[in-house]
């Protein structure tokens, strides 16, 4: 289980890669995204292999209302950008 955690960093780290190699705020916000998807997987596994449910509540949380903050702020940067607001 520990080589899964490994890989699990591993692959964590190619949109953090990305996010700092590219200038276009989408690919960013994108990149940021998948690191809080990955990043709450991670935690999820964590729980289980210590069996501490809260843990695994924590992950689910961060699973399901990370992304959307995140998804709001890339509109809100959108308006911004366009002239709308």
């Amino acid at each position: 289980m520990n080589l899964l955690l490994i890989a699990m960093i591993l692959a964590l780290l190619i949109p953090m890669y990305e996010a700092w190699q590219d200038e276009d705020i989408w690919q960013k916000m994108l990149a940021f995204a998948s690191i809080a998807t990955k990043t709450s997987v991670m935690i999820l596994v964590v729980s289980v292999l210590r069996d501490d449910w809260m843990i695994g509540v924590t992950g689910v949380i961060i699973l399901s209302v990370g992304n959307a903050g995140l998804m709001l702020l890339a509109h809100v940067i959108k308006r911004v950008n366009d002239g709308v607001m």
